[in-house]
C-alpha cells in the first residue's frame, strides 16, 4: 500500500476547501477535533475534567445515600375491564 505523500495531502486539502469553503473550515476542524477527543476519551475511559458526576448515560450519578434507599415502586393505574356490547338483532 503506497504512503500518502505531500502532493496527495495538498490535493485532498484543496478539494475540502472547494467543497466546504473558507468560512466553514475552522468550524469543521473544531468539530473534527472534539469528535476525535471524545472518541479517544471513550476508548481509554478517561475524561478531561476528571469528573465522574455522570453515569454512562449522561445522567447525574447517585450519591451513596441515594444508592442505599430502595427505589420507589412505580405507580400502577388500574386497567378498565372491557365492556361487552349487547348482541345486535338481525334486521328483518
Amino acid at each position: 500500500m503506497p504512503n500518502i505523500g505531500p502532493m496527495e495531502l495538498i490535493v485532498v486539502l484543496v478539494i475540502v476547501l472547494l467543497v466546504f469553503g473558507p468560512k466553514r473550515l475552522p468550524g469543521l476542524g473544531k468539530q473534527l477535533g472534539s469528535g476525535m477527543r471524545e472518541f479517544k476519551d471513550s476508548i481509554s475511559g478517561s475524561s478531561k475534567d476528571g469528573d465522574d458526576d455522570d453515569d454512562a448515560f449522561g445522567r447525574p450519578a447517585l450519591t451513596p445515600a441515594q444508592e442505599a434507599e430502595p427505589a420507589a415502586e412505580p405507580s400502577v393505574q388500574p386497567v378498565a375491564e372491557p365492556v361487552e356490547k349487547p348482541a345486535s338483532r338481525p334486521s328483518a
